[in-house]
């Protein structure tokens, strides 16, 4: 099930399924959580959902080149805790975006070193189970949470089958302009979102890149002039699980 949101500027939102706005508004209204003084969860999840500028003639993706992915490098985690406003996984509760992985090939004994993070699938698992409508993929393949109408009820986090996302267990303090994010709510990575729009790299890439890595392309996967097109069309990548027909946004080469 897609629930895609765009801009009146692109072409017209899709609204969520009337199912699902009830859901959320019986779930926040039995809760009756107070958020902060005077507010209540309630009336966070009766408010009308923020529309995004985004359009289907774009489908964002990465593509990671295992070989050039060294085993102990986290320069990419790096730069999505700063990015982010990310504690970097201190503690067993905190948020992690992007995580490196270690996967080793049976027959062989090769080890391979793979950063992973939100896959941004065409049919993303987290978006079906939603109850409430707060995950949601937008026109351009990214998928987010809206923190103003998630209830915390974590259903996505047991639907993803890439681990990627995370739930905010702690109060949190110096948050970053551009990244809100709140205590009870589910997050993960977004592809840097709030550059993505203003026509930037996520941080992730430009960290690999600046690094001499160049381990981690992005671009637009629907145009076919695209560097990050003409590589996939060119060399042999995967999607990690790809017996689950996701469709992810995030390739791998040379796995």
């Amino acid at each position: 099930m897609n629930n895609d949101r765009t801009s009146p500027r692109s072409e017209p939102a899709t609204k969520a399924p009337s199912r699902r706005g009830f859901l959320g508004v019986a779930a926040a209204g039995m809760a009756g959580i107070l958020l902060a003084p005077g507010v209540r969860l309630i009336e966070i999840a009766q408010a009308a959902p923020t529309t995004v500028g985004a359009s289907s003639k774009v489908r964002w993706g990465m593509l990671i080149d295992s070989g050039k992915c060294a085993s102990g490098c986290t320069d990419c985690v790096t730069a999505c805790n700063t990015e982010n406003g990310l504690s970097g996984g201190k503690l067993p509760t905190d948020s992690q975006w992007i995580r490196k992985i270690e996967i080793k090939e049976v027959r062989t004994g090769k080890t391979q070193s793979l950063p992973m993070m939100c896959q941004h699938c065409a049919e993303p698992p987290c978006v079906d189970v939603c109850p409430t409508g707060a995950s949601f993929k937008r026109a351009d393949g990214i998928v987010l949470v809206d923190k103003h109408i998630c209830i915390g009820c974590r259903y996505c986090v047991m639907a993803c089958p890439y681990k990627a996302r995370s739930f905010v267990h702690e109060p949190l303090s110096n948050q970053k302009t551009d990244v809100p994010r709140g205590m009870g709510t589910v997050e993960g990575c977004t592809m840097c979102v709030h550059k993505v729009d203003k026509g930037e790299r996520p941080a992730c890439v430009t960290a690999c890149s600046d690094a001499g890595h160049g381990a981690i392309l992005f671009g637009d996967l629907n145009n076919p002039e695209s560097e990050i097109s003409k590589r996939v069309a060119s060399y042999p990548s995967r999607q990690i699980r790809e017996d689950l027909n996701l469709n992810t946004g995030v390739r791998y080469s040379g796995i």
